[in-house]
């Protein structure tokens, strides 16, 4: 794996706004409110063409604020995996005790330090820079993450204390988000997943706000797990971190490889789950439908049964998405997500050799001809696949417009009758022959 930098200091030191400048965009939310990020959120970065990972995480404070106690195993668990720390310090305020006691915490990881002072922008705290050398950790890097000053000088000591050897390489990797209305088990179910607790879990509705990437093995695949927000109704999003969570949700969508949609059994399906599912439909990501809290769920004769039979009614335009049952808490049946994902990449990525998919849509097209519509008849000459991620063909035919969106639908099931699209979804577009 690349080597990893970590970011720490106190609540609203800057520390997600140095995490956006070095990773080049906005993945970590800011916002003038301590306590904004909560778990610690992982991106690759490079500087000068060496790559490495840095990590954001929550502001360290020794008051008995909210998640405290969680913020801060969060935090250790980010200090134990770093190469590197970057102690955020706010010129602003000099040196608190919350700065001292964080000291203390990096004095015990044994890893290297750089000290690095925001907010330096304003003249008249400049000469407060020189207190923060009484830390013990050696050289201080003034920085403004609001305009850029001095993160090259603090990135050039970053990259010299960074060990890079052959091992350090990045594969192919399955990238799988999750995503739901709040407080479905979606952090349960990656914690049950990486087998460490990796996110905060409360059962406060809300409470993981950013997205957070998450590497791991298993059985020597690799795979990348995205946790995001809870995405709540348009009408309920009041606050500016409701709407970046939002956002940051559907970037996750956009970024995975296939989407993990988490239903709550107890509770069962509500309007706003369907609404989720309609963002995966958007952006035609394969979809596999958990639904997780199975255990709370009192059995009788065709439960399970009933419950697929809701979801389908539910979600018919994700048809396509195999539904599996199981317990993030209980961690049953959680590792049937693995053979799934595996054959939804497969899919997902797979290209059918023209003269096989030829064979397929005119047998199809010669068994079932079209009706007539929009004054003719739609004919067929011949089909090709122009792309994947999702799996994508061209029909040539000598006009689109006598095609009746439920002919479209007969020759896509045709596909997926003979072609293994295991939770994918297949796009065909209709293009007239010159």
């Amino acid at each position: 794996m690349l080597p990893k930098i970590a970011i720490v200091g106190r609540p609203n030191v800057g520390k997600s706004s140095l995490f956006n400048r070095i990773i080049g965009t906005r993945l970590s939310i800011t916002d003038d409110k301590p306590g904004v990020t909560r778990d610690r959120i992982y991106a690759k970065a490079s500087w000068l063409g060496n790559e490495f990972y840095v990590i954001d995480t929550g502001g360290i404070e020794l008051q008995d604020a909210p998640f405290q106690v969680e913020i801060k195993a969060q935090v250790e668990i980010a200090l134990e995996e770093a190469d590197v720390i970057i102690f955020l310090v706010d010129v602003r305020s000099q040196l608190t005790d919350d700065d001292n006691y964080i000291a203390k915490m990096l004095y015990k990881a044994k890893k290297e330090v750089l000290v690095a002072v925001n907010k330096v922008d304003d003249e008249k705290y400049k000469d407060n820079i020189y207190d923060f050398y009484s830390l013990g950790f050696g050289e201080i890097y003034p920085i403004s993450t609001l305009h850029g000053i001095g993160l090259g000088d603090l990135l050039d000591a970053v990259i010299s204390h960074l060990n890079y050897n052959e091992e350090s390489i990045e594969e192919d990797n399955i990238k799988f988000s999750l995503i739901g209305r709040p407080n479905v088990g979606k952090s349960s179910l990656v914690n049950a997943l990486l087998k460490e607790n990796r996110v905060i879990v409360s059962d406060i509705a809300g409470t993981t706000r950013d997205s957070i990437d998450s590497s791991f093995t298993y059985q020597d695949d690799k795979y990348v797990i995205i946790d995001t927000a809870g995405m709540k109704k348009r009408g309920k999003i009041y606050e500016n971190l409701e709407k970046y969570a939002q956002i940051r949700a559907i970037d996750a969508i956009i970024r995975s490889d296939i989407v993990l949609l988490v239903l709550d059994a107890n509770t069962g399906i509500i309007e706003q789950d369907t609404h989720i599912g309609q963002y995966i439909e958007m952006y035609n990501k394969p979809c596999i439908i958990v639904v997780n809290k199975w255990d709370l769920v009192k059995k009788e004769t065709n439960t399970m049964a009933e419950f697929e039979k809701e979801v389908r009614d539910k979600f018919k335009y994700l048809d396509y998405a195999p539904i599996v049952f199981l317990s993030a808490l209980t961690k049953s049946r959680v590792n049937t997500l693995f053979p799934m994902l595996k054959l939804t990449y497969e899919a997902y990525r797979r290209r059918i050799q023209t003269a096989v998919l030829n064979d397929v849509v005119i047998d199809a097209y010669q068994m079932n001809l079209p009706s007539f519509f929009n004054g003719g008849k739609l004919k067929i000459y011949y089909a090709t696949q122009v792309g994947v991620c999702p799996p994508t063909f061209a029909i040539f035919v000598n006009d689109e417009n006598y095609l009746h969106f439920s002919y479209k639908r007969y020759l896509e099931n045709q596909i997926r009758k003979n072609f293994d699209f295991f939770a994918t979804p297949i796009k065909l577009e209709f293009r007239r022959r010159d």
